[in-house]
């Protein structure tokens, strides 16, 4: 079977993203710690990964990022207040790129055929989700392989996201929850690290309207 590597948080679009792809690929997941204050989708992460059989995963820290960062977003600053809708803050500076770079280079490593991240369609107000840097990621990185590719050594990438395929979270969520059940509410969406989902943040709003989307019942906890 196809291998392909996937940026996998433990938030409920990666864990979607990964029940989607699994009948097709052996799945290899990779977490990052970058100082985000949502730290216990970590835990989160190595829990679904098990559940999902994934082949292997890795976490990979680089907090170096939190001080490179500052103050420039919410997820990793702790003086600016998380807001309850979208604002230009939640964003932080070309994290998925980062990601993605990392990831492609284990993909790479192991000959996968593709590179995963969650991206849909709902996260339009996010420049490194959208397809068309998805795309650009994608040619600049097998440009940086193409000797290798072309020698067969390396395989080319494709990055991959449901957002490409014009899924949105509903979507995604109907397709993760028919694959795992209730273990898709063990999924860690909030952007903060409580014992339980705070209910109040974007993130946390954008999964209650999901579920509501796709005709699921919400048993996530919420403070």
């Amino acid at each position: 079977m196809k291998k392909a590597v996937i940026v996998f948080s433990g938030g409920v679009d990666s864990v979607c993203a990964a029940s989607y792809l699994e009948p097709k690929y052996d799945l290899y997941g990779i977490s990052f710690s970058y100082g985000q204050k949502a730290n216990k989708e970590i835990g989160t992460a190595k829990k679904l990964a098990k559940k999902l059989g994934l082949v292997q995963h890795k976490i990979v820290d680089i907090g170096f990022m939190k001080n490179l960062y500052g103050d420039s977003n919410v997820l990793t600053s702790n003086k600016i207040k998380i807001p309850e809708k979208f604002d230009y803050s939640i964003v932080v500076p070309i994290r998925n790129a980062v990601f993605l770079s990392v990831a492609s280079a284990w993909a790479y490593t192991i000959n996968a055929s593709i590179v995963a991240y969650g991206a849909h369609t709902g996260d339009k107000n996010y420049p490194d989700c959208r397809p068309m840097f998805a795309k650009k990621l994608e040619s600049a990185f097998n440009q940086g392989e193409i000797d290798g590719i072309e020698s067969g050594l390396r395989k080319g990438i494709k990055i991959w996201s449901p957002y490409r395929e014009g899924l949105s979270k509903s979507d995604l969520l109907k397709s993760g929850f028919k694959s795992l059940g209730d273990a898709i509410f063990d999924s860690w969406s909030c952007y903060l690290s409580k014992k339980f989902h705070c209910g109040n943040c974007e993130s946390c709003n954008n999964r209650k309207i999901a579920f509501a989307k796709a005709g699921i019942t919400d048993k996530t906890r919420y403070l």
